[in-house]
């Protein structure tokens, strides 16, 4: 049997207030005056002096702000390493991204794309960076997605949604400090957190399940239960949790895989730009046949919460829309390999995968 041998997060600091200590961690690993460090920004900070002010630029330094309102694309971070080969001098000493899953996965992204030749399009898929990137700091300010600890960059290019999986793709320090949460929207937090859920559940009835994921696994399911169905948690406590459960739910799936429901929200988000937090929710709501327990407890919690799901989505999409979702779906063989077996071709067609989607 041949063991996958995947890298970790290697340095992680945790705690309230803990983002007041960057500028002490990236210190040591600046390069020289000519070299700066690139903060990529969630925009949502921009006028934000609580944040923003206590990052310290010195030398050629950048904040550059990014929209998270689309999906990640391939083309985007192209955009990005050029804009930032023409900024600096030098190689940057570090990209330092701050934002959520959509940042964190264009910083990741970026360092590798720095010291790898190409377009980013090039690298969808397994293992086919060749060079380490540069230093990469993530830093959430919503939890959930996992992206904090993945060993992926999930980016949507010209002809398919995925990510670049590799050694050289997860952060080399991450800072989780749950206070950089506390102004999430509501239907945002419960967005986000449902992708750890669902991470886990997905995880969890898997046919690569393994001692290692489900010891994760079972810990970020046991912390999202209490966050989202409990009455007795503090603000504080529930933000220091949800921050938790998704480093949890990411590493469950460092060692196994998602599902159905990631499988088909890529398909929505390449075809329609639905974001992947809301677009796993959607899915997931129609998948009792896969996950029985698992949308039964979502769907209690989506009613304490009292959040509404659109729908309708695919209501008008043509033959050819429905093709193009249907083959960007079903491209994630791993996905539909964990969920159901390795005769997975023989459960899911393509007129059930249709159905599926025609119920969204």
């Amino acid at each position: 049997m041949n063991y996958k041998n995947f890298p970790m997060v290697p340095r992680i600091i945790f705690g309230r207030g803990s983002f007041n200590q960057l500028n002490e961690i990236l210190a040591p690993k600046r390069l020289n005056s000519h070299a700066p460090f690139i903060y990529l920004v969630d925009d949502v900070f921009k006028s934000n002096a609580w944040l923003t002010s206590r990052i310290q630029l010195s030398y050629d330094d950048k904040i550059i702000f990014i929209s998270s309102k689309e999906e990640p694309k391939t083309s985007q971070v192209d955009a990005l390493v050029e804009e930032i080969i023409l900024l600096t001098k030098e190689r940057p000493s570090g990209i330092i991204g701050i934002g959520g899953g959509t940042i964190l996965d264009l910083a990741k992204a970026v360092s590798i794309m720095l010291t790898n030749e190409g377009e980013a399009k090039d690298y969808q898929g397994w293992d086919l960076v060749k060079n380490a990137g540069v230093y990469h700091v993530g830093i959430p300010t919503i939890s959930g997605t996992g992206a904090e600890v993945s060993r992926t960059t999930v980016l949507t290019g010209p002809d398919k949604k995925l990510g670049i999986n590799s050694d050289f793709t997860p952060f080399d320090q991450v800072v989780l400090d749950s206070e950089l949460t506390k102004d999430v929207p509501t239907d945002q937090w419960f967005y986000t957190g449902m992708d750890c859920y669902i991470h886990c559940i997905e995880s969890l009835k898997g046919t690569y399940l393994n001692a290692f994921s489900q010891s994760y696994g079972d810990m970020a399911l046991s912390l999202c239960k209490e966050i989202f169905l409990s009455d007795n948690l503090t603000e504080l406590e529930a933000q220091e949790k949800l921050m938790m459960a998704s480093w949890h739910g990411g590493m469950s799936i460092v060692y196994s895989q998602v599902g159905v429901a990631h499988a088909m929200s890529y398909g929505l988000s390449y075809l329609l730009g639905t974001k992947h937090g809301i677009g796993n929710c959607i899915v997931f709501d129609h998948l009792e046949e896969f996950y029985p327990e698992g949308v039964t407890l979502f769907k209690e919690m989506k009613e304490k919460h009292n959040i509404v799901l659109p729908n309708g989505l695919c209501a008008h999409l043509t033959d050819e829309e429905f093709n193009t979702m249907i083959d960007i779906s079903l491209s994630l063989e791993p996905l539909w390999e964990n969920a159901l077996g390795a005769n997975w071709k023989k459960t899911m067609t393509r007129e059930k995968l249709r159905a599926l989607y025609q119920k969204m």
